[in-house]
C-alpha cells in the first residue's frame, strides 16, 4: 500500500459516513440535568429558612379581597396593617401538593414534553419591542408579521421545546386585538407546546373558544391544553399583582398550566447580595404557589423564579454576565431540590449584534442553567439587546448552542465497547490509527454532533468561500426557511371559523 493510502482511505470512509442521514440524534432535547450545584446542603437550607421566614412574619402586601378570601381560608393569616403570613405549615402542604411534573402538550402529540423531575427543555420567551431586521442588519420596531415569521421559523429548528411569544408586535394597539392576534400567529404557525399572555382576565374565556376552534369543539381545549400562560401576580417586594392575579384565576378556572414569573432585580427590587436575592425570591414565587395551591391544589405550575440583574453603576437591566448565570443556575437547584418544575432564564445577552459578547454571554448563562437542571429555560431562543430585541439569525444560531448543551448534559457513557480495548489493540497491531474503523463509524453517529452553522474549515478554504462570519451564515439559513416554510396548521374551516369571531389582522 502506498504511503498515506490508509489515511485517505480512512478519510473517505468518514466522509462518506457523514454525508449519510443521521439514524440517531447524539444530541436529543430533553437531557437530565443537575450536575452543577452552586449552593451547598447547608445554603439550600439557609435560604429556604429565610424565605419561610419571611412568609410568615413579614407576609405579602396588596393583596386582592378575593385572593385574600381564599388565602385566609387556606390556613393563612392576616398582620393588622393588612399583610397576609404563611405559617410554615402551610407552605409545606402547597410543597407537597404541588404538581411535580405534568406534560406540556403539542397539538402534534409528538411534539409534548414532560416538565419536571430533571429534564432539562430550551424555550422562548420575551417581550422583545424590537426586531433585528434582516435586510438592514438594525433593530425597528417589532410587528405581528415578525412574531408570525418568527413562529414559523422556530417551528422548523430542532432544539426548541416549545414557543412562546418572542416579540410584541407593537402595530397593534388595542390589548385585546393584540391578544387574539398574538394567540392566532401561534395556532396557525406551529404544532409545539406554546405560551401566550393575556393582558386582562376578561380576555382569557375568548382566547379558550379560538383554542377550543383549534381542538375541535367546545371544552376540548381544557381535556388536553396546549397553550401555557405566563403570569407574574407577584411585583417585587413582596407584593400580588391585582390584574395578574386575575388573570392567573382564570386561568385556572379553563385548566391552562400557568407559567408564574417572579421577576426582581437585583439592588433595585431584591437584595444586591446573591444569597439575600434567591431568599426573597423563592419567597415571592412560593408566594404564586401558596396563591395556586388556595384556588386549585395541584394545577400545573412552573416554579419560575428568574433572577434578573441590575448593573448598580446605571441602573441599567444586565441580561448578560457571571451573575445572572450563577442566579438562575442556583434558582433552578433550588426549585429542583424542592422538587418542583423549574423554569429559569438564560441567554439574555446585553449585546446588540450577533458578535463575540454575544456568543460569551449566551453560552456562559445558557450551559449553566442546563447544568444545573433547568426543566424549562425561558428566553434562551432568538432575545437580544437585554431583551429588548429580537433576531432570526438569533434564532438559528441558539438551536446551534442548544444541541452542543445537549451533548454536554448528555455526559459519557462507559461501557465495554465504548472503552474500546479491541479497537485500540487493533489500531496499534494494524493500521495505527482509528479512521474508517467499524469502532469509529459506529462512535461517528452515536457519539458526536456535527455543527452546520459554526466552521471547521482551515482558513485557505474559509477564504476560497468567501470569508463568511457566524452572522451572515445564520442569515442565509434563517432566510431560507423562512421563504420556504409556509405551514398551514389551521384548516380552512378552523380559520373561517375564528374569523368570524374575532379580528384577525393577518
Amino acid at each position: 500500500m502506498a504511503p498515506g493510502a490508509g489515511r485517505r482511505k480512512g478519510r473517505a470512509a468518514l466522509k462518506a459516513q457523514r454525508a449519510k442521514a443521521p439514524e440517531f440524534n447524539p444530541a436529543a432535547p430533553g437531557q437530565s440535568g443537575g450536575a452543577y450545584r452552586p449552593l451547598s446542603d447547608s445554603d439550600l437550607n439557609a435560604i429556604l429558612d429565610t424565605a419561610l421566614r419571611l412568609l410568615a412574619e413579614l407576609g405579602m402586601g396588596e393583596v386582592p379581597d378575593r385572593l385574600r378570601q381564599d388565602l385566609l381560608r387556606s390556613g393563612a393569616a392576616e398582620r393588622p396593617d393588612g399583610r397576609v403570613t404563611f405559617p410554615r405549615g402551610l407552605v409545606s402542604d402547597a410543597i407537597d401538593q404541588a404538581a411535580k411534573s405534568f406534560v406540556l402538550h403539542g397539538r402534534d402529540p409528538d411534539r409534548s414534553i414532560e416538565v419536571g423531575g430533571d429534564r432539562v427543555w430550551f424555550g422562548t420567551g420575551g417581550a422583545a419591542v424590537q426586531t433585528l431586521d434582516l435586510e438592514t442588519g438594525l433593530y425597528r420596531p417589532s410587528t405581528l408579521r415578525d412574531l408570525h415569521d418568527f413562529t414559523r421559523l422556530q417551528d422548523r429548528l430542532t432544539n426548541i421545546g416549545w414557543f412562546t411569544r418572542c416579540c410584541i408586535a407593537t402595530d397593534v394597539a388595542d390589548p385585546f386585538d393584540l391578544d387574539v392576534n398574538t394567540a392566532y400567529a401561534l395556532m396557525k404557525n406551529t404544532t409545539r407546546p406554546v405560551a401566550t399572555a393575556f393582558t386582562l382576565a376578561e380576555h382569557v374565556a375568548p382566547l379558550v373558544r379560538m383554542f377550543d376552534i383549534v381542538a375541535g369543539g367546545e371544552g376540548e381545549f381544557s381535556k388536553r391544553p396546549f397553550v401555557k400562560a405566563h403570569i407574574s401576580p407577584v411585583i417585587s417586594p413582596m407584593r400580588y399583582g391585582e390584574d395578574a392575579v386575575d388573570v392567573t384565576y382564570a386561568c385556572l378556572e379553563h385548566n391552562i398550566p400557568v407559567s408564574c414569573i417572579t421577576a426582581a432585580q437585583s439592588g433595585a427590587t431584591a437584595p444586591a447580595t446573591l444569597a439575600g436575592f434567591l431568599a426573597q425570591s423563592l419567597a415571592e414565587t412560593l408566594g404564586s404557589l401558596l396563591m395556586v395551591h388556595a384556588v386549585r391544589p395541584g394545577h400545573p405550575m412552573v416554579f419560575s423564579n428568574w433572577p434578573l440583574v441590575v448593573d448598580l453603576r446605571t441602573g441599567a437591566f444586565a441580561g448578560g454576565g457571571g451573575e445572572t448565570a450563577l442566579l438562575n443556575a442556583a434558582s433552578a437547584q433550588l426549585s429542583n431540590w424542592l422538587g418542583l418544575p423549574s423554569g429559569v432564564a438564560a441567554s439574555m445577552t446585553d449585546a446588540k449584534a450577533i458578535d463575540a459578547q454575544y456568543g460569551a454571554e449566551k453560552g456562559i448563562s445558557s450551559l449553566a442553567a442546563a447544568l444545573a437542571g433547568g426543566n424549562l429555560i425561558y428566553e434562551s431562543s432568538g432575545m437580544t439587546a437585554s431583551l429588548l430585541g429580537a433576531s432570526f439569525e438569533a434564532f438559528v444560531l441558539d438551536d446551534e448552542m442548544h444541541a452542543a448543551t445537549y451533548r454536554t448534559l448528555r455526559g459519557v457513557e462507559v461501557t465495554e465497547d465504548n472503552l474500546g480495548y479491541e479497537a485500540i489493540c487493533d489500531a496499534v497491531l494494524g493500521a495505527g490509527h482509528f479512521l474508517g474503523g467499524t469502532h469509529t463509524s459506529a462512535a461517528m453517529e452515536r457519539d458526536y454532533f456535527y455543527p452546520s452553522l459554526a466552521d471547521r474549515e482551515a482558513p485557505r478554504t474559509w477564504e476560497e468561500n468567501g470569508a463568511e462570519d457566524a452572522w451572515s451564515r445564520a442569515r442565509d439559513k434563517a432566510c431560507r426557511i423562512l421563504r420556504e416554510h409556509h405551514p398551514e396548521y389551521l384548516n380552512a374551516a378552523q380559520d373561517r371559523a375564528i374569523r368570524e369571531a374575532f379580528r384577525v389582522l393577518k
